[in-house]
């Protein structure tokens, strides 16, 4: 499934995934490939990222990884839509 993630200032990463699970109003939901179509808010949390994800360098310092090796962006709100295993987040 391809992901993109979209910030104020540029888009912060594009490209295939495994899985994306993210911090949503009503708690932490994780989506995989096939998924069904669905909008919905984000909140302060982390969008975490499986998958071989390669961040281009002036974007590194926003992302990290944790102790399983997802990919792990802060995020203070949002909204995302996934819809024909194309995953699109703006985040703030």
């Amino acid at each position: 499934m391809y992901l993109e993630i979209v910030s104020p200032e540029a888009t912060l990463f594009s490209g295939d995934v495994i899985s994306v699970t993210v911090p949503g109003v009503d708690g932490e939901f994780q989506m995989f490939n096939d998924h069904a179509p669905m909008v919905s808010l984000l909140q302060q949390g982390k969008v975490k990222i499986e998958g071989n994800v390669q961040i281009s360098e002036a974007y590194e310092k926003k992302f990290s990884k944790d102790v399983s090796g997802k990919t792990i962006l802060p995020i203070t709100s949002g909204t995302i839509e996934m819809k024909d295993n194309r995953i699109i987040v703006l985040a703030d």
